[in-house]
């Protein structure tokens, strides 16, 4: 780098002092070796600055590309597990909704079928009670009429011995009731 400024430091010495007195330089007055100088130290200050400067900054622009491009990628990426996630909540929700449905539907028809449960075995107790009430009045009513019976074949045969006005002993007393009781249980009912 030292031989290369020094170069160029003797280079621009070189240029002889009184051409400036002349005229003007411009590019387009025709002096060759003007031109010639000018293009050696373009090409001198081109090298110089492509290998100390422009490699540099050149990496850092490639380092920055490929950082971008990275970030680029990684923000693809994550955007798309974001939108996987979402897809993945969204079916996960519908499928609780669904499943929320299908709960409360159960519950409906377990609380019917216990409602119906409850008032067919209401049904059967009332029938339950209706028969057990109508045998103890079968029963009741049974006994009222064996009693009625007994009182009436009694007085029967009060009535009976006090016309043929005469003692009838226990013993023929309980044998004219018996008669009459099955002469009256031979007999048709009517209801």
């Amino acid at each position: 780098m030292k031989k290369l400024l020094t170069l160029l430091f003797l280079a621009l010495a070189a240029i002889p002092l009184h051409a400036a007195e002349e005229a003007p330089l411009s590019p387009f007055a025709g002096n060759v070796g003007n031109a010639v100088w000018t293009l050696g130290i373009f090409l001198i200050v081109v090298l110089v600055l492509g290998k100390f400067a422009w490699g540099p900054v050149l990496s850092l622009l490639q380092q920055r590309e490929e950082f971008i491009h990275r970030s680029l990628s990684d923000a693809k990426r994550d955007r798309d597990e974001a939108e996987a996630r979402l897809k993945d909540y969204a079916a996960k929700l519908q499928s609780a909704q669904a499943e929320a449905v299908a709960i409360i539907e159960d519950a409906r028809r377990d609380a019917e079928r216990v409602r119906e449960e409850l008032r067919q075995r209401a049904r059967t107790e009332a029938d339950n009670m209706v028969r057990n009430a109508e045998r103890q009045i079968e029963l009741q009513t049974t006994r009222a009429v064996q009693q009625i019976r007994q009182e009436a074949v009694e007085l029967s045969v009060t009535i009976a011995s006090k016309l043929l006005q005469r003692n009838i002993s226990k013993e023929d007393n309980e044998k004219l009731i018996a008669d009459a009781l099955k002469q009256i249980e031979a007999t048709p009912r009517s209801h």
